[in-house]
């Protein structure tokens, strides 16, 4: 279940990408504003990958325990 859950958070983290731009003055020039909401964006999936890498670790670790009891169990 935690793996679904982090799966998820990786597939459903931000993808951003320029747009082609069709007005006939454009320019090669980034604005202020493109590159700040660049930036935040950009740190917005930077914390996706974080805290999904943290959540597997815990979970993991949290897991292990009861499967190493749960393996040496004779049934």
């Amino acid at each position: 279940m935690a793996a679904t859950a982090v799966g998820l958070m990786m597939v459903g983290g931000t993808a951003f990408a320029q747009t082609p731009d069709t007005d006939s003055n454009a320019t090669d020039k980034v604005t202020f504003s493109d590159a700040y909401y660049t930036f935040i964006e950009g740190g917005g999936a930077l914390g996706y990958g974080a805290a999904s890498l943290v959540a597997g670790a815990y979970a993991g670790i949290a897991n292990t325990p009861a499967l190493v009891l749960y393996s040496l169990d004779s049934d």
